[in-house]
């Protein structure tokens, strides 16, 4: 089975608090091969066990036993992830201005219809092959965005996790490679 990155939603913010050591334990002993963790905010590289169809409820249902709360799961495979990567629509922003927000199920390309998204300028947001691109020139911080999108989307029934351009491009390089352990920021 491909390796696939495990992005979970809201863990170690306050008390959600979910140790990358006893995560990667508590994967291995489900059956998952290859698993290693980047930074805090839960990115999880791993090879799934044979046969399992649905990977985002299972594995919610598997971390959640693990550390006691439920934790949203979007996964998405090593080449959708370099997908993401190849259809920027913001190629001369990077690093921490430009975040991706990984969305399951995959947002439709109307997602932004309900959302006064010039009001949020210099801001701007796309939704591409089912993810949302933002660009956020100011930061995340700072951003009017996110929480615009968010108000405008909420009846939409999509989970999303949001990570910046820099720890994308790292999970892209994770996931083609087989790593066992903890992965530290550079």
């Amino acid at each position: 089975m491909p390796r696939v990155v495990a992005l979970l939603r809201g863990v170690n913010i306050g008390k959600r608090q979910l140790p990358m050591a006893a995560l990667r334990e508590g994967l291995t002993a489900a059956g998952c091969g290859d698993v290693a963790t980047y930074v805090q905010s839960g990115n999880v590289v791993l090879t799934p066990p044979p046969g399992r169809a649905s990977l985002e409820p299972w594995l919610a249902e598997v971390i959640g036993g693990i550390v006691g709360f439920d934790v949203p799961v979007v996964v998405r495979t090593a080449d959708e992830l370099a997908a993401v990567v190849e259809r920027n629509p913001y190629p001369d922003a990077g690093g921490t201005r430009l975040h991706v927000v990984f969305c399951s199920p995959l947002a439709p390309s109307d997602l932004l219809d309900a959302v006064d998204v010039a009001a949020a300028a210099p801001e701007h947001a796309t939704v591409v092959g089912g993810d949302l691109y933002l660009h956020l020139p100011d930061g995340m911080g700072r951003a009017r965005l996110p929480v615009l999108i968010e108000r405008g989307t909420k009846t939409a029934g999509i989970v999303g996790t949001s990570r910046n351009w820099n720890t994308v491009q790292r999970l892209v390089a994770l996931a083609s490679v087989r790593t066992v352990g903890q992965v530290t920021q550079e």
